[in-house]
């Protein structure tokens, strides 16, 4: 019969004076302690005031519990189950000595056994999180110490235990025959062993004369001393490095550092790699972040690597630096600033410390600061940015140190408050205004010469959308006014040349290009006419499962004119005369951020027609929760002009693009361009074809591209994709866990939820005026071999040049509380593979074998 108790227990709060243990050090006889240690309560409450303070304990039991008042012991037998505060305990029996505040709990034998006297429903205690198992549990409740005898304890991924184990305090253990895994297998692949050990829960595993068991088989030789993290994740210490032999620089230690993690809210590393004949590098990486508002990295990088021996023919030195800022900050929400810097020494620095293409191939570096402020009420808002574009090859750099742009959103000063309908409005109460304003500030470096140029522009429009019975009109004016404090001046110059074989001094003109600092400004407008409609055309079959067919049509046609600011009256474009006496114009801000004038009047008209054929699919009868679906099968575009303004080829060419998509597996994009004039070579010549009895169109360019995605999630049912949904995180964490040190453990586990995904792509394109073509196609897919094995591969091969280009053949293993990586790239320049078996949890990352050759030699 099972019986439950809940019993008041008035307890007496002592006040113990204790000699305070040096927890960093372990003795041998800290860990064989007698049980008398346990049970001797001193009473240091003689001539004290008591406090009384009251516990509940819960208690019941299946077989019996009994319950002695006069000596204050309560004994529970069958499955018993006790509760006293945050600790919990399971046993068979559990007995309690309340004079001393002492349980005691063991197992019981399998009467079904009859063979080997199996003991089943061993104790098994929890303390908040933490989980402790043993064939016998003796523990105080008030100092909460205890012995743990054949014990096993899991936590955060780890394991550990002993044929003994002392609980000293609430976070310290003492563990004698200790072992500790990762492995959470119940015979572990792998394990450290121990005679004593030191527990500190939830930081570290401290023990002396270690030996590394690999499936029960020791290691021949142990570790005198380690303290192993017993929690994944952020913490600080000594980063462990990897060793290896590169082929050019020789035998060396890579990532050798320190991690040390300052807050929950930021962290910072160091690391170092030497080569013992080739130089070394030294990384750094600060990291700080507070969800929902801010996050960001710093890392800097320098090296200083050399091939060869100094004084050898071929010795070289290369000296190189990096440093990269990205800074991302909601300040609320209508104010943001985000920064993503990159300032690199050059492109050596790549081409020595990084082996994926992606860095060894880069051939720009890009960076972009930018502060934006919006406001609800108006709309308007304002934007402070900075850009960069270093290019690797050349050095030359162009940066915009600021822009400052601000954009006031359309406003309609004549509109009524009280008339909200467009149909019931005047047509000048939909005449809206809208105002743009920006300055530049603009930094050329290249070859050594620095330009710096500058200006402000503002743009003004005003436009009207009144509608015309089905037929949108839409008449809008542009003024624009650029500010300058330079202008070019250009004039020809006789420059002497003298002839080295005779010493004869002749003069040759050349054109001399000066900067005048000028305040001026260019003021240009132009005026536009749109008008647009939307045509229907709609089939109905009701039959094999479509419903309808549907053609929107969307011609549109429009007219602009801009004046020929080329013009003398206007004043923006200067003119020199040249040694044939000609006379050549030139546009005086051509160097300018916002460029000047323009020249030529245009007035030309175009025509589009945009095509979208899509079907309505029918509900399903049988099926209540069925639903009616728009697929769209075809876009297709086409554009056509003519200006009337020009000199010669006033008809553009007639351009179409064409697109489809079936749902999101396969997508079709292309395009190409018909000219109606005739080629004279590659020159296009002001003679229609249709008139030389050519045809009426040639075909100048021709492109599209085709790409397939498949896999087997995208095949799964709605409830299964459903339910992976619902078990995301809401909330992401401030650091990822598994990626606290970038740069070192940069590979993802593989997802072997998904068992195969297959991309391939085609990419084609002609252009029959300078017989140019190319043809290539790429493929990049994984397949899961087995519930353990995973292969991935990449390629890239060219159909004109009958080329494989950077081919890449991954496999992964997954052996429980191990991993298995190879990565292979087969031919190129950066051929090579990288073989590595290592322990999956991250807090032993460094317990690994590596063997690299090629591209991965001497990388991380």
């Amino acid at each position: 019969m099972k019986r439950y108790f809940l019993l008041y227990i008035l307890i007496l709060q002592i006040i113990v004076c204790a000699q305070t243990n040096d927890s960093s050090l372990i003795n041998r006889d800290s860990t064989v302690t007698s049980a008398d240690s346990l049970t001797q309560v001193q009473d240091s409450t003689k001539g004290k005031k008591s406090q009384d303070i009251t516990a509940i304990i819960y208690a019941n039991a299946v077989d019996s519990l009994i319950f002695k008042v006069k000596t204050k012991k309560m004994e529970l037998y069958g499955q018993s189950e006790l509760k006293y505060k945050q600790t919990g305990l399971k046993s068979a029996d559990i007995k309690i000595d309340f004079n001393t505040n002492q349980l005691y709990a063991e197992g019981t034998t399998d009467s079904s056994d009859t063979s080997a006297g199996k003991i089943i429903n061993t104790p098994v205690m929890t303390e908040g999180s933490e989980t402790y198992e043993g064939s016998r549990i003796t523990y105080n409740f008030k100092n909460q110490r205890g012995f743990i005898s054949l014990a096993r304890t899991k936590s955060e991924g780890t394991s550990y235990g002993g044929e003994k184990v002392k609980k000293l305090d609430k976070v310290t253990y003492f563990v004698k025959d200790g072992i500790y895994s990762t492995c959470t297998d119940s015979i572990p692949h792998y394990n450290f062993y121990a005679k004593e050990m030191k527990v500190i829960i939830k930081e570290q595993i401290i023990a002396k004369w270690i030996w590394l068991y690999f499936g029960g088989v020791p290691f021949p030789i142990p570790l005198p001393f380690a303290a192993f993290p017993t929690e994944s994740g952020r913490r600080s210490g000594i980063i462990a490095p990897a060793y290896g032999q590169d082929d050019t620089r020789g035998w060396y230690l890579s990532h050798l550092g320190y991690f040390w993690a300052i807050s929950d809210y930021m962290d910072v590393n160091g690391t170092m790699d030497y080569f013992f004949k080739g130089g070394f590098n030294l990384n750094s990486r600060f990291r700080y972040a507070k969800r929902y508002s801010l996050n960001g990295t710093v890392t800097a990088g320098y090296s200083n690597l050399h091939k060869g021996e100094t004084g050898d023919p071929e010795y070289t030195q290369n000296k190189n630096w990096n440093i990269s800022v990205a800074h991302n900050q909601t300040i609320n929400p209508t104010t943001r600033f985000d920064a993503n810097l990159s300032f690199v020494s050059g492109k050596q620095y790549f081409t020595d410390n990084y082996y994926d293409y992606n860095n060894v191939l880069r051939q720009n570096i890009y960076s972009r600061a930018n502060f934006s402020k919006t406001w609800d009420e108006s709309g308007n808002s304002l934007s402070l940015s900075y850009q960069r574009n270093q290019n690797l090859e050349t050095g030359d750099i162009n940066e915009t140190l600021p822009s400052l742009a601000f954009s006031m959103y359309q406003f309609y000063p004549f509109k009524s408050k009280g008339r909200t309908d467009p149909a019931d409005q005047k047509w000048y109460e939909q005449l809206g205004f809208s105002y743009s304003g920006d300055f530049k500030n603009e930094r050329i470096k290249k070859s050594g010469n620095l330009s710096v140029r500058g200006g402000i522009e503002h743009n003004i429009g005003t436009s009207v959308s009144p509608k015309i019975g089905y037929i949108n009109v839409s008449p809008r004016i542009s003024y624009v006014e650029k500010w300058y404090n330079k202008q070019v001046e250009k004039h020809i110059v006789r420059v002497p040349v003298r002839d080295d074989s005779t010493g004869a001094v002749t003069y040759k003109d050349s054109l001399a290009t000066n900067d005048v600092r000028k305040l001026s400004s260019v003021r240009t407008f132009n005026f536009s006419l749109s008008a647009s409609t939307r045509l229907y055309g709609i089939l109905q079959p009701n039959a094999f499962g479509i419903e309808a067919f549907r053609h929107t049509i969307t011609p549109s046609i429009s007219y602009g004119y801009t004046p020929d600011f080329s013009e003398d009256k206007w004043g923006y474009y200067g003119s020199y005369v040249n040694s044939a006496g000609r006379k050549i114009k030139y546009d005086k801000y051509e160097r300018e951020v916002y460029g000047g004038g323009g020249g030529g009047e245009s007035q030309s008209i175009s025509f589009s027609v945009g095509n979208v054929f899509e079907i309505k699919t029918m509900k399903d009868p049988t099926d209540t929760t069925s639903e009616q679906k728009k697929i769209q099968l075809l876009n297709l575009d086409a554009n056509l002009g003519y200006n009337f303004a020009a000199d010669s080829l006033r008809l553009s060419n007639l351009g179409l693009s064409y697109r489809t998509q079936v749902a999101d597996i396969f997508s079709f994009n292309g395009r190409s361009t018909y000219s109606f004039y005739d080629y004279d070579g590659q020159r296009q010549i002001n003679k229609f074809r249709i008139s030389e009895g050519k045809g009426l169109l040639k075909l100048t360019e021709f492109a599209f591209s085709a790409s397939a995605t498949l896999s087997a999630e995208k095949f799964k049912g709605k409830q299964e994709k459903q339910a992976n949904e619902d078990s995301l995180s809401e909330e992401p964490t401030v650091f990822d866990k598994n990626n606290d040190m970038p740069g070192l453990y940069q590979e993802s586990e593989p997802d072997f939820e998904i068992p195969w995904s297959l991309s391939l792509n085609y990419n084609y394109g002609l252009n029959k005026i300078s017989h140019s073509k190319y043809s290539n196609i790429s493929l990049s897919g994984d397949v899961n071999l087995t519930k353990t094995w995973k292969l991935s591969l990449s390629a890239y091969y060219d159909i004109f040049k009958k080329e494989l280009q950077a081919p890449s053949i991954s496999i992964y293993k997954d052996l429980h509380c191990w991993e298995l990586s190879i990565n292979w790239q087969p031919i190129g320049m950066y051929r090579g593979y990288r073989f590595e078996l290592r322990i999956k949890a991250s807090q032993l990352q460094d317990l690994k074998i590596t063997r690299r050759r090629g591209q991965y030699s001497g990388r991380y």
